[in-house]
């Protein structure tokens, strides 16, 4: 069995070796997950890959508070962490009062809040109420209605230079770590070098301090679309289809069940 990682060993993987991070929604899958990983998160992401939605900005409270708790339950010996949904952090109170149900509802080990300089505050407050606090910059799937779509950043200087601020500021304002999601590769080098925490990238790159992945992308069972940042490590989706269309040919032809089968 794995020693579960705590902030001050994950702190220390910067410049030493990359952080394996992968999403998990239940047990099962979280179990499976485990051994590989040094986190897991419980991303709103759920929403998209297992409620079938355009977006994540419906994912509520509850439901985060429920999948985590299921994947806490499937691996008990992994850093867990649960995102915060979008509309739970709009101001100092509601983010304290909604972070703290995550802590005393479930085992995760720190929540995720998406933003820069303009959350810089928020995770400050978390963090000097006892609260473990995992950033989120860049590309912020809860902003794809605000922004018009999901699009890449760090394509100017501007971009770059707001970019470095923003997780300056996450950083000075307690965060042990953070996600940096679709930027361009040389920008997020520079920012992975700008701060002493790890910034862990998805869409973001080789030179970070770790990557992420949705669980159902790269196994290969999301099937509606591939972001070209998402390795296929498996067909899953067509190992799956043909398992079931099997079971069902031997129940209709009554190959199954077989006398092994049967009490």
């Amino acid at each position: 069995m794995n020693k579960k990682m705590t902030i001050t060993s994950i702190q220390k993987t910067k410049g030493v070796r990359p952080i394996v991070m992968i999403t998990a929604y239940d047990a099962l899958f979280a179990k499976l997950l485990e051994p590989s990983s040094d986190m897991i998160l419980v991303g709103d992401s759920l929403n998209m890959s297992f409620a079938g939605k355009r977006d994540t900005l419906s994912a509520t409270m509850d439901q985060m508070l429920y999948h985590t708790n299921a994947v806490c339950n499937g691996a008990k010996n992994t850093f867990i962490v649960c995102d915060m949904p979008f509309g739970t952090y709009t101001n100092k109170d509601d983010a304290l009062c909604n972070a703290i149900r995550v802590f005393q509802e479930t085992s995760a080990d720190c929540v995720k809040i998406e933003g820069g300089q303009d959350k810089a505050d928020i995770v400050k407050h978390l963090t000097s109420n006892g609260i473990a606090v995992c950033g989120h910059i860049g590309l912020l799937p809860q902003s794809v209605r605000s922004e018009g779509g999901y699009k890449v950043k760090g394509k100017s200087e501007e971009e770059k230079l707001k970019l470095i601020q923003d997780a300056k500021a996450i950083e000075n304002a307690g965060a042990f770590c953070m996600v940096i999601e679709g930027v361009k590769a040389d920008v997020a080098t520079a920012i992975a070098k700008s701060v002493k925490v790890p910034v862990i990238g998805i869409g973001a790159g080789v030179d970070v301090d770790g990557q992420v992945l949705v669980f159902s992308d790269m196994l290969g069972l999301f099937e509606e679309f591939t972001p070209k940042f998402v390795k296929k490590y498996m067909d899953g989706a067509t190992l799956v289809k043909d398992a079931i269309q099997n079971y069902a040919d031997e129940v209709i032809t009554k190959e199954f069940p077989k006398e092994e089968h049967t009490y």
